[in-house]
């Protein structure tokens, strides 16, 4: 019960956030407002050991090269001066912080020589990441609500989005190690990228790190639950089991709050 208090808490961006960015009234949307720098926004909260810190890529911008940039770091966001302009290189430079830039290709890696497989497998219901085991299923995007919805769904779970693309969901997590260290680790779309960094110190308290950076111009939090759900997810699932399409989530006279969660799954 504890960790699925904190793991809620943590869901949220912190207030404290670069000088392009506005949050929305939840902390769970994160826009940048003009520029293509100054994005830089953190988990409310540290991550708890296993706890994926997940983003859905909401808005692109044309015209800018460069995309989503997602790591952890040892800095409590309330001690910072300024907040810095860029993750890569101005907050890694700071020190004990570990940030990577999300590519299009970044889940699509060939070791040379590797066979090309096919995408799509069979759909497992967990990730498993060391010790750590995450619902798939929250791990991967949804269509915006419409007609064809229930077959673009379908096709997201075989991987076929880009890293880059709208609807994407990149997650970051830290998985402690026997020598009191801890390897970072990235997800996107439900496929783990494998340790992107190793030596964190797990002793420490780690923030999640998402540069809103360049062609992504929005981004929203991704609940996931571990242990019980909240009484918000409970009360997501009874008003989906009861309509017949995501489209109708607009027409029920609900706060706009909680029609954005129901349909943001």
């Amino acid at each position: 019960a504890a960790m699925a208090a904190r793991c809620r808490l943590a869901a949220r961006f912190h207030h404290i956030h670069g000088s392009n960015i506005r949050l929305d009234a939840s902390h769970t949307q994160a826009t940048r407002v003009e520029s293509f720098a100054n994005g830089l926004c953190f988990s409310q909260e540290p991550l708890a050991p296993g706890q994926i810190f997940l983003v859905e890529i909401e808005e692109k911008e044309l015209g800018w090269c460069g995309h989503l940039r997602v790591g952890l770091t040892a800095h409590d966001p309330q001690s910072l001066e300024v907040v810095p302009e860029y993750s890569l290189p101005d907050l890694v430079n700071m020190g004990d912080t570990w940030v990577f830039a999300i590519t299009r290709n970044h889940n699509r890696v060939v070791v040379e020589g590797a066979e090309v497989q096919a995408q799509g497998r069979p759909w497992e219901p967990f990730l498993l990441i060391e010790r750590v085991r995450i619902p798939r299923d929250t791990l991967v995007g949804r269509s915006r609500p419409g007609r064809y919805s229930h077959i673009l769904d379908d096709l997201y779970k075989m991987n076929v989005l880009p890293a880059t693309a709208r609807r994407s969901r990149i997650g970051v997590l830290y998985a402690p190690q026997p020598d009191g260290t801890a390897d970072m680790h990235i997800v996107i779309n439900g496929e783990d990228m494998g340790p992107s960094a190793r030596g964190l110190p797990a002793t420490r308290p780690l923030y999640a790190v998402i540069d809103v950076f360049a062609s992504t111009k929005s981004v929203r939090v991704i609940p996931v639950d571990y242990g019980f759900p909240s009484l918000q997810m409970l009360c997501r699932l009874v008003i989906q089991k009861h309509i017949v399409h995501r489209l109708a989530i607009d027409g029920l006279d609900l706060p706009p709050l909680l029609k954005s969660f129901c349909q943001h799954e």
